[in-house]
């Protein structure tokens, strides 16, 4: 049976202490900043994505003890596997892969992290379900479970269903962190790509409160004239 070890083995086969150094720089893992104290092997994503595919039967817990690991890359090559599991379960099997998943949220402690797991297992699992545990993580003080809370509703705004991320976004509006910012403004605009006015509406109604730089994102796709009425605090000019 393949294990933790064998993967970790593979991982550590391929790292590059040059890689990783900018890592550990890209990541922000320096003193006071978002990601403190984060480690790195040095692994580029396709690499890691490949040994994800190779041991995608891994057991969760050996898949646990990948995330349980302080390398960045272990943690996230762990979560592969664990979005290949889920995609290919019955629904069965999902829900005890979402429940596995929000057991350990803890570890999906970075920006891509979050990115690359939170739509696929929570957002497919929750979609036709109680969505209330979003609005908790929402009011999190930890910065990665806000994060998880926004980036889940990724899967609904693929399938037209807008409301849960206006919420959070709304939520959020007086966020602290750059971070949540950056992910409310992007599933702002990807909510404007499927459907402008929804996202003109909020932007008519919040954009002069909005931080910079969730604006920004929100309005990245809109016309010219249109995304400098917002920066201008002037709306929509016709």
């Amino acid at each position: 049976m393949t294990t933790a070890q064998n993967v970790i083995q593979s991982l550590r086969n391929i790292a590059s202490p040059e890689i990783a150094e900018h890592s550990f720089r890209f990541f922000k893992a320096g003193p006071d900043e978002y990601a403190e104290g984060d480690k790195f092997l040095g692994i580029r994503v396709p690499e890691q994505l490949k040994i994800a595919r190779k041991n995608s039967q891994l057991p969760l817990s050996e898949i646990h003890k990948l995330l349980q690991s302080k390398y960045h890359e272990i943690r996230l090559t762990g979560l592969f596997i664990l979005v290949y599991q889920y995609e290919k379960a019955d629904p069965s099997r999902q829900k005890e892969i979402f429940q596995f998943y929000m057991e350990n949220l803890d570890r999906v402690n970075n920006w891509d992290l979050v990115d690359s797991s939170a739509k696929y297992i929570a957002g497919h699992f929750l979609f036709d379900k109680d969505r209330s545990v979003l609005y908790k993580l929402a009011d999190s003080e930890n910065l990665w479970e806000r994060r998880v809370s926004v980036l889940t509703t990724f899967y609904f705004i693929d399938q037209g269903d807008f409301s849960t991320t206006l919420d959070i976004c709304e939520k959020l509006l007086n966020d602290d962190e750059d971070l949540i910012h950056k992910a409310t403004g992007w599933m702002l605009r990807e909510i404007g790509k499927k459907e402008k006015q929804v996202l003109t509406q909020f932007l008519d109604k919040h954009s002069k409160n909005m931080p910079r730089t969730m604006l920004r994102y929100a309005i990245e796709k809109l016309p010219e004239n249109e995304r400098q009425g917002y920066l201008k605090g002037e709306g929509i000019r016709n």
